[in-house]
């Protein structure tokens, strides 16, 4: 056990249908020779208590409470004593609001570093879009006012290919961007979680190692999730835009967007056991497939979850800037309200620009936060991993952490 992020060796513990019964100590170990479950004030075997003379209340006298009890934390008294916290996370089976609560949290604790890196990206990948948006990427075709079913068709055909010749080049920043943050903010992450400090430069040393492997994972499943799409709607192109085809391109684009939501979920833990355990990408693949078998439902409603709020974030600080975007360029503000199409010069691109900028510097973290915190969670659950991380943070009670390489996952 070392204080670098991987923690434990996958398989170390068992992690096949193992819940939160995983066996963890309820508090520092006892004095040698103690028995197991005994106390000077335990009465001898067989005797529940102490022999009392009857009392008013019966025989057997009120119990005072012991000393740190407080009606609703065992501490001190009946029951386990809450789990150690040494970062930003208690070190037990994790709820959801513990969950996004670690993930803002890690965003405060360490503000600098976490600011440093996603502002960095973010205002990069922005200025590239800019330029692609500007330079590249070509007008949207002029639409007619009253066309003609064939118009109609030909226009609705043009403006998909638009659509989908600007996104190209969004996307490809959005993944770069993606890259980079989800290989800092993992390690930013995993030190929190140990209550340590971390720099930009720890982060970056520590992730350079894994850069290639995890661009390759970064390609591999926006792939898969294309490729699944694409065979899901090729039967139905295939009929040439019959009715039956109409509809069986439809039906098979809605089986194919749920495959593809499966394969993110069941996949969506593959990033950090990539970067913290050291794993190949197809080992962490099936890592993160192992992980999350049996608790799919829960992680993708987490996942709902985040995005949901992550998208309210997005729209809360982008609508004030798109509407002064609007309002100092193009058709203004009355061409958005009747519905006309403004020219959008330079200002507009660099007001939505800086709003889009603000944004990502918030949701990247939360979002990379809550992704690296379900993967500990889930080895928490499964492997015990609350353990090795109290050791390894050095929370008394249980033991110094080894000195041996227990991050390699390969």
């Amino acid at each position: 056990m070392n204080d670098t992020p991987g923690w434990a060796s996958p398989g170390s513990s068992p992690s096949d249908g193992q819940g939160t019964d995983v066996p963890r100590p309820a508090e520092p170990a006892d004095a040698p020779g103690t028995p197991a479950n005994w106390s000077k004030d335990q009465p001898p075997a067989g005797q529940w208590s102490p022999p009392t003379a009857p009392g008013p209340s019966g025989p057997f006298p009120p119990r005072t409470p012991a000393p740190g009890w407080d009606g609703g934390q065992h501490q001190g008294g009946w029951g386990r004593p809450p789990a150690a916290k040494p970062g930003v996370i208690p070190l037990r089976p994790l709820g959801v609001g513990e969950i996004l609560d670690g993930a803002v949290s890690t965003l405060r604790a360490h503000w600098r570093t976490v600011l440093g890196i996603t502002l960095t990206v973010s205002v990069v990948t922005q200025i590239g879009d800019i330029l692609l948006q500007r330079y590249l990427v070509p007008a949207p075709p002029q639409l007619s006012a009253d066309p003609t079913p064939e118009e109609a068709l030909d226009q609705s055909v043009e403006s998909l290919k638009a659509s989908l010749i600007s996104l190209g080049p969004t996307t490809v920043l959005t993944l770069i961007g993606t890259f980079i943050t989800t290989a800092l903010l993992t390690i930013v992450i995993s030190r929190a979680v140990l209550g340590r400090p971390v720099t930009l430069s720890d982060a970056w040393r520590e992730a350079r190692p894994r850069l290639p492997q995890l661009l390759g994972l970064t390609l591999l499943l926006p792939l898969l999730s294309a490729a699944a799409m694409a065979v899901g709607l090729l039967p139905g192109l295939l009929l040439d835009g019959s009715p039956a085809g109409v509809l069986l391109t439809v039906l098979g684009g809605i089986a194919a967007a749920m495959v593809i939501v499966w394969l993110l979920v069941r996949f969506s833990l593959s990033y950090s056991a990539l970067m913290l355990e050291r794993q190949g990408v197809i080992a962490s693949l099936r890592r993160s497939a192992k992980l999350v078998q049996g608790a799919w439902w829960r992680i993708f409603g987490i996942m709902t979850l985040t995005m949901l709020l992550m998208f309210l974030i997005s729209m809360i600080i982008a609508i004030p800037f798109t509407l002064i975007a609007f309002a100092v360029d193009g058709e203004g503000l009355g061409g958005l309200l009747t519905g006309t199409a403004p020219e959008f010069g330079w200002p507009f691109l660099i007001i939505t620009g800086i709003g889009a900028v603000i944004a990502a510097s918030i949701t990247y973290p939360i979002s990379s936060g809550v992704s690296v915190l379900l993967y500990i969670d889930q080895r928490i659950r499964r492997e015990a991993l609350d353990l090795d991380l109290a050791r390894a943070a050095g929370v008394p009670g249980y033991g110094s952490s080894s000195t041996g390489d227990t991050t390699s996952g390969s």
